[in-house]
């Protein structure tokens, strides 16, 4: 099992956000090459600024394991993880984070910021960025594309 076997199980979970009507992210959280959580974008329909699909996997990974600590662990997420949900993933102790698409507004593995690289925190996840970049981009950019066509319709 490699990154892109599990970054394609991330693609599905963001498939299920889309099919919602939300931003489609998507991950999974992965042990032993085994998968513990999957989760997808959901603040919109869950009215919560903190259903991210990292948070969504990191919840339900925790109950999972019945420990919100998460040593050994690797989550592959299909867009680069934001401030809030680097933060949730340090303090779960992922051991790895793998992601697919760059994120220039808000990334926080380097884009805008990389929280994982501060030496003043006490815990350090490894980062893997770009793994099947080029799917997880053009997920993001048609649903958007599709959500600014629709816009203009309801305007015309």
């Amino acid at each position: 099992m490699d990154d892109e076997y599990f970054m394609r199980m991330a693609l599905a979970a963001a498939s299920q956000a889309k099919a919602l009507g939300e931003v489609p992210v998507g991950a999974v959280l992965v042990r032993n090459g085994d998968v513990i959580a999957a989760g997808f974008n959901q603040p919109i329909g869950q009215h919560d600024p903190s259903a991210h699909a990292e948070i969504a996997a990191l919840r339900a990974g925790a109950k999972a394991r019945a420990n919100y600590r998460m040593p050994g662990c690797t989550l592959y997420v299909t867009l680069e993880p934001c401030v809030m949900c680097a933060g949730a993933m340090m303090h779960a102790r992922l051991t790895r984070v793998v992601y697919g698409a760059a994120d220039p507004k808000t990334g926080a593995c380097g884009s805008v910021v990389n929280l994982f690289a501060e030496e003043k925190l006490n815990h350090h996840t490894a980062v893997t960025g770009g793994v099947l970049s080029d799917e997880c981009s053009l997920m993001l950019s048609a649903f958007f594309a599709e959500r600014r066509l629709q816009s203009r319709t309801q305007k015309a």
